[in-house]
């Protein structure tokens, strides 16, 4: 059992499965242990990830990719808003996704459906991606030589906070059916990401959600995070999106 957030994932340097298939349940490591001993668990578990993440970071460096890492709630729309972003930019630049989740491989056939290169990784009981399958995946993609690498993570909060992959930026995606009070249940996502998208703005008129509110929340725990309202179904606010991730590619590219 990951020892940094309860998971059932075996993060102790063992070969992954990256396939479109669910893998087999992860043995747990926790029971038994005792607390001296969880703890430099714990501390190799972050130590290797980091490793991995510096790795992957290089890589990206070296070839001018802008490697993004979304995080969310379930439900909260980011692959619709990837496909709308792919459709806008997948002309102008390289782009591919790297597609988390714990069962299918539902969402990266959405990508792919866009004529976009995507790879899903299965976690089975696990609830976050971590570096060493990042740069595993990154084995099944084309050269995205000054593109952009999105990374949708697991629908989760918590998990994915603590795990470096390598990329330039969290993206925390939160949407309007959820409570705005998000950034302060769950502080450390929040607190790690440099941009919250605030996605179905369509739904305003219809749900009780204070963008203000949400955005106060969300600089009381990181107060330099940027934020951009906008609708995957709609478009609204995508051209301050898609100029954001155009700075932010032009910024990797000039740096390689």
């Amino acid at each position: 059992m990951c020892g940094i957030c309860g998971c059932g994932e075996d993060h102790h340097g063992h070969s992954h499965d990256h396939d479109h298939h669910q893998r087999e349940p992860a043995h747990a490591h926790a029971p038994g242990l005792s607390k001296t001993r969880m703890l430099r668990v714990e501390q190799d578990i972050m130590a290797a990830n980091q490793r991995h993440a510096d790795e992957n970071r290089a890589v990206f460096a070296r070839r001018g990719i802008l490697a993004l890492n979304l995080v969310s709630s379930p439900g909260s729309g980011k692959t619709s808003l990837l496909v709308r972003t792919l459709e806008a930019l997948k002309a102008e630049l390289p782009v591919a996704v790297i597609e988390g989740d714990q069962q299918t491989g539902l969402d990266a056939a959405r990508i792919e459906a866009t004529g976009v290169p995507a790879h899903q990784i299965n976690t089975g009981k696990g609830c976050h991606l971590d570096a060493h399958g990042i740069g595993h995946a990154l084995e099944h993609l084309p050269d995205l030589q000054g593109g952009i690498l999105f990374i949708e993570n697991v629908g989760n909060l918590v998990c994915p906070a603590g795990f470096d992959l390598g990329e330039a930026h969290k993206v925390v995606v939160l949407s309007t059916t959820e409570g705005e009070d998000k950034p302060l249940k769950y502080p450390d996502m929040f607190h790690a990401a440099d941009l919250m998208l605030l996605n179905k703005a369509d739904l305003l008129p219809h749900v009780d959600f204070a963008v203000d509110k949400a955005q106060e929340h969300a600089r009381r725990v990181h107060p330099g995070i940027k934020s951009i309202l906008l609708s995957a179904r709609t478009g609204e606010g995508f051209d301050t999106w898609l100029a954001w991730l155009r700075a932010a590619a032009a910024l990797a590219r000039i740096a390689a």
